[in-house]
């Protein structure tokens, strides 16, 4: 792993209060993956009525592709729930294919939606069998939880907790009829990815998506320590992760890295003014992952520098675009986030209104990324007017993925 920091302004005024935005650039290495380290799949699948017919079929299917996909070392476990939790495959080793191939074969649609028991279920077999690079959870659903633990930012931080020992939760939601607001409160606190899949197709999609993050990972349990210099007051993370405050500072999960991979985190930090001038020092950066072809910890350290200037030095200065640009387009996705909050709740008007607002924000002379968000912004606002339910997945889906990845 290696990364890189950009600030937008570097000099800063004397005895100026300022904002100064940082852009870390993070590239994870190319991997070997005929030599890669056996990995862990926990799926918990949802098995309630509603997932009777093309739902449980187009699930099944897809599961099946994945076992094929998976190596006879890779361990592999599936829990499946209605109002009761299943152990169908107990997470193990693929000795067996056949084996496990018809026991997804053999699921068959139940009652109630208790989300909650068959996540936690699945945090224990995906504990279990996990070793030291970790375990990735899938969850996919095509309900609202009814039963056990209903709570979001309960569920949220039972993922965060299954992150810190090394898993991490992805979800993928079927139809229009899920709750979205839920699933991706389980992803964002699991540092994994949050999927809208509208029909058996598109569930396959991200099922193959998921898994092939998996298999290429070379950096496990990425996480970005920001301590600030004494006097700094405070500073934002302006992606979507879980994040944890800490003495003069937080840390960030940052997931799963795959091989190549290019992720973006942008930062803004309150500079307070100061009186002397010269180069100072208002954070100190830390990134630890696991190395998992090593199968060691690494840890990477960076200092955030500024120089403080006179007032008429600093008035001539040009903010970097490439950082100011990034700060746009994630206020773009919490706009579209809020969006979508209004849009669950069946609130079209609302939801429509705010994407509308946000996209009116970008002017003409903006950078084309920018522009292309403004205009995906003015389609789901169309949308959220003609099924607010549809618009409402694909805009918190679309937020989620271009917060947490941020390597377009």
């Amino acid at each position: 792993m290696n990364f890189k920091t950009t600030l937008d302004v570097d000099l800063v005024a004397v005895e100026t209060d300022e904002k100064v935005a940082v852009l870390l650039e993070l590239n994870a290495p190319a991997g070997d993956a005929p030599a890669r380290a056996p990995r862990t799949l926990q799926v918990v699948l949802d098995r309630s009525g509603s997932m009777s017919g093309d739902r449980l079929a187009a699930a099944r299917q897809a599961l099946e592709a994945l076992v094929a996909r998976l190596d006879p070392a890779d361990a592999f476990g599936l829990v499946a729930f209605d109002d009761e939790v299943q152990v169908p495959v107990p997470a193990a080793p693929l000795a067996d294919k056949a084996a496990v191939v018809a026991a997804i074969r053999a699921l068959g649609p139940g009652g109630m939606t208790n989300l909650s028991g068959g996540y936690l279920r699945g945090l224990q077999e995906a504990r279990r069998a996990s070793g030291s690079g970790g375990a990735t959870l899938l969850m996919l659903s095509d309900g609202h939880a009814n039963a056990g633990i209903l709570d979001h930012d309960r569920l949220q931080a039972l993922a965060a907790g299954g992150r810190r020992e090394g898993v991490t939760t992805a979800t993928i939601g079927l139809g229009l009829d899920y709750d979205e607001a839920l699933l991706a409160a389980l992803a964002t606190g699991g540092a994994g990815g949050s999927h809208f899949a509208l029909d058996g197709d598109a569930a396959g999609a991200a099922v193959a998506e998921e898994v092939g993050h998996l298999l290429d990972q070379v950096a496990h349990a990425v996480s970005l320590v920001i301590r600030l210099t004494d006097g700094v007051p405070a500073l934002t993370i302006w992606n979507d992760f879980p994040v944890m405050g800490l003495e003069h500072g937080l840390m960030a999960e940052l997931g799963d890295f795959y091989a190549g991979e290019h992720r973006r985190v942008l930062l803004e930090f309150e500079v307070p003014g100061m009186a002397g001038l010269g180069a100072a020092t208002i954070a100190e950066l830390e990134l630890r992952w696991v190395d998992l072809a090593t199968m060691t910890e690494k840890v990477a350290s960076l200092p955030v520098n500024v120089n403080v200037v006179p007032g008429d030095v600093a008035a001539g200065r040009v903010p970097v675009a490439t950082v100011r640009d990034e700060l746009a387009f994630l206020k773009l996705q919490r706009a579209k986030r809020a969006a979508a909050e209004r849009l669950s709740r069946g609130d079209a008007t609302a939801g429509a209104q705010l994407m509308r607002a946000a996209a009116l924000a970008v002017p003409p002379s903006a950078a084309p990324e920018l522009r292309e968000e403004a205009a995906l912004l003015r389609t789901m606002a169309a949308d959220a007017e003609l099924d607010v339910r549809l618009a409402a997945k694909a805009a918190r889906a679309d937020a989620h993925r271009k917060t947490q990845r941020g390597g377009r």
